[in-house]
Parts: C-alpha cells; sequence; structure tokens
C-alpha cells in the first residue's frame, strides 16, 4: 500500500497556491496573517481572482503590508471597484511582527506570501520567512524530486 504525502491543514478551502515561492524560496518557518480587504476584494477573491506570483511581503514604518497582489476587480461594483494592485495591510500579534521584523533586518530573510485561504469564513494569507535559494539548490531540489518519483515508479512496477 502506497503511503500518501501529508499536505499542511491550511483551512476551510484553498483559494490560492503560491507554488513559485516554494521553488526560489527555503521557507524557515510560517505564520498565519489577516488582510486588510474592501468588500469587492473579498468578493473577488472568493471567486478566485487573486494573484500572488509577483507578490510579496515588506515593512512600512512598523507595520506589514501584502504588495502587488493583484486581485482582479469585481465586475458587479462597477463604481465601488478596488484598485487591482494596492498595498495590503497584514494583521498579526505585535510579537510576530517584532521577530519578522528583526529576521528581515538582522538575517536578510525576506517575507513571501504562501497561499490564502478560507478559516471560518475568513480570508487568510499564509506567509514565510525564507532565504532565497541559489540556482545550484533549485537544481538540486529538482533532481531528489525526480528521483523520488523514479523510485516510486520501480516500486510500482515490481508490485505488479
Amino acid at each position: 500500500m502506497a503511503r500518501k504525502k501529508k499536505k499542511r491543514q491550511l483551512g476551510d478551502e484553498l483559494l490560492e497556491d503560491n507554488r513559485k515561492a516554494l521553488h526560489d524560496f527555503e521557507i524557515i518557518e510560517e505564520h498565519e496573517a489577516g488582510i486588510v480587504l474592501e468588500g469587492s476584494e473579498v468578493k473577488s477573491i472568493r471567486d478566485g481572482r487573486i494573484s500572488l506570483k509577483e507578490a510579496f511581503c515588506q515593512f512600512r514604518k512598523d507595520e506589514l503590508y501584502l504588495l502587488q497582489a493583484h486581485i482582479s476587480e469585481f465586475p458587479q461594483a462597477h463604481a465601488r471597484n478596488h484598485p487591482p494592485l494596492r498595498a495590503r495591510k497584514l494583521l498579526l500579534h505585535r510579537r510576530q511582527l517584532d521577530t519578522l521584523f528583526d529576521a528581515v533586518k538582522q538575517q536578510g530573510l525576506a517575507i513571501i506570501p504562501l497561499a490564502v485561504y478560507l478559516k471560518d469564513r475568513r480570508i487568510k494569507l499564509l506567509i514565510g520567512l525564507g532565504r532565497g535559494k541559489k540556482v545550484h539548490d533549485k537544481r538540486a531540489a529538482i533532481k531528489e524530486r525526480e528521483q523520488k518519483r523514479e523510485m516510486q515508479r520501480a516500486i510500482r512496477e515490481q508490485g505488479r
């Protein structure tokens, strides 16, 4: 019997996943953050019209913001629509903000948005504190993944 890969339990429903970030960064720790959104943004995100590919998090003064996350306009909102690329404030406890701020300033780490999901009818953002991978690290990860795939394939063929 094949063992299934354990998936992380994020919430009720995954709305967007940033797989490119997992390829480009080595994630050290993860945090769950709330997002300050407008009404048309909430409806658009629930429709799945969000992209985290170019998004990143940055401190402005002593608050954390999500930048370059594209949330498409909601067609039914008309005049009360939101700008797609506006800066959105992230909601975290002060202690978490302080540890993230110290890690970014002292260790040169980056804060990357990893996923957007629903949790108890609220939209949450999973952010990761990570270090950028070098090209050879990315190649090694791809090679390791392909070797695992080949081993699984060989095991399945033996069982037949």
